[in-house]
């Protein structure tokens, strides 16, 4: 290590003893402070992991299209997996002046809202990352969701149905849904399927209901 680097870690050591003399929000601030600091410096700056900040609890908002749902049990396991390991994963954040919503990690976000233990362990705040800044369109945000949740290889098929028409609505090819879901052309289909015959026949007249011929 050379001189100059020691000099600067001495000075970041000196700036974190001051700290403690802070109350917990302005403590909190302060790091989040330094945290964005030094994001904007390293190299890693384009992966959202290199930045979690811990974000007051009532500023993060649900997102209305997850498709994950966890049941009793398994919520009940992530509660107690939270409250004996801490926070091992960040909430997943979308961005947008100064409004939050979650992308991925829904029951974390809902565990720390709503069990008082683990609340009070983290003075209401939650540990977040945020998205890359360029994909704010709600599709991109919605294919965001999708990808975190497939890669745990969870979600509900009517709920991802409902999804896949609502993206192709938006003008989406079948091509690019199935590039930004991690889909083949089967899968996208199938899915078009489930919720999408009524609608795809919606605008058609039928004549009434006939019987085949005896002859």
């Amino acid at each position: 290590m050379d001189l100059i680097s020691s000099e600067i870690i001495a000075r970041i050591a000196e700036a974190a003893r001051d700290l403690e003399a802070l109350d917990i929000d302005a403590r909190v601030e302060a790091l989040n402070a330094a945290r964005l600091a030094l994001h904007q410096v390293s190299p890693m700056r384009d992966d959202p992991v290199d930045c979690v900040l811990w974000i007051r609890s009532e500023d993060l908002e649900a997102n209305d299209y997850n498709p994950n749902n966890v049941a009793p049990p398994e919520m009940r396991l992530l509660e107690h997996s939270v409250r004996e390991d801490g926070y091992t994963m960040p909430i997943v954040t979308w961005l947008d002046d100064g409004r939050r919503e979650v992308i991925d990690g829904f029951h974390r976000h809902r565990v720390g809202k709503e069990c008082a233990e683990i609340r009070d362990r983290v003075h209401g705040y939650l540990p977040v990352t945020t998205v890359n800044q360029g994909r704010t369109d709600r599709s991109d945000r919605v294919a965001a969701t999708i990808r975190h949740n497939r890669a745990r290889g969870k979600h509900q098929i009517q709920a991802m149905s409902e999804i896949v028409l609502d993206l192709a609505r938006r003008n989406w090819s079948d091509a690019k849904i199935g590039r930004e879901l991690g889909m083949d052309p089967d899968e996208v289909l199938r899915l078009k399927q489930i919720s999408g015959l009524a609608e795809m026949f919606a605008d058609r007249e039928f004549s009434e209901a006939w019987e085949a011929s005896r002859e």
